[in-house]
């Protein structure tokens, strides 16, 4: 008996390094990385499209009132989750590998690391051990979660500000 099997994504666009594809159940896009990396291997430089002083679902926060639509574009297909394993480092405004990547593996970061207060909270459903369930900006993270992740000079200079009024 011959089995046959559907495949679980289509591709949109292919962009050399990496391909936008959509999930076939539920229409959800996603970025495929189309090499592999290791750890602290940048994977693109990418620069703001758009300024603007309001999140979006699509930008990354650079400062405050301070949100970034990403260039190349195809960046915005990079989902959540909570064992990420890519890095917008907004310093040197370089996409990094932040574990090994494998070739046809989904890129995938931790939204609260560039994101102080999410305009769009959502419950997450990674599916990773260490899942930390409501995703709603790094203002919200445990100290633990705070020291496990990598966070963008922002985020940690936000962080750093509560603390002093804390102690103050």
């Amino acid at each position: 008996m011959e089995t046959i099997t559907t495949p679980a994504y289509r591709t949109i666009s292919n962009h050399v390094i990496a391909e936008v594809r959509q999930k076939i159940s539920n229409e959800q896009n996603a970025l495929f990385s189309l090499r592999s990396y290791q750890p602290g291997e940048v994977i693109a430089d990418f620069s703001a499209g758009t300024i603007s002083a309001e999140p979006t679902y699509l930008t990354v926060q650079v400062g405050v009132g301070k949100h970034i639509t990403l260039q190349p574009e195809f960046l915005q297909y990079i989902n959540h989750s909570c064992d990420p394993n890519v890095f917008f480092d907004t310093r040197s405004m370089q996409l990094v590998a932040l574990q090994e990547l494998s070739k046809e593996e989904e890129m995938t970061f931790f939204y609260p690391s560039t994101e102080w207060e999410m305009t769009q909270s959502f419950n997450c459903y990674c599916g990773c051990q260490a899942c930390i369930g409501e995703i709603k900006g790094a203002a919200f993270l445990s100290k633990e979660a705070q020291e496990k992740y990598r966070l963008t000079d922002f985020i940690q200079q936000q962080l750093a500000k509560r603390a002093a009024r804390k102690v103050a």
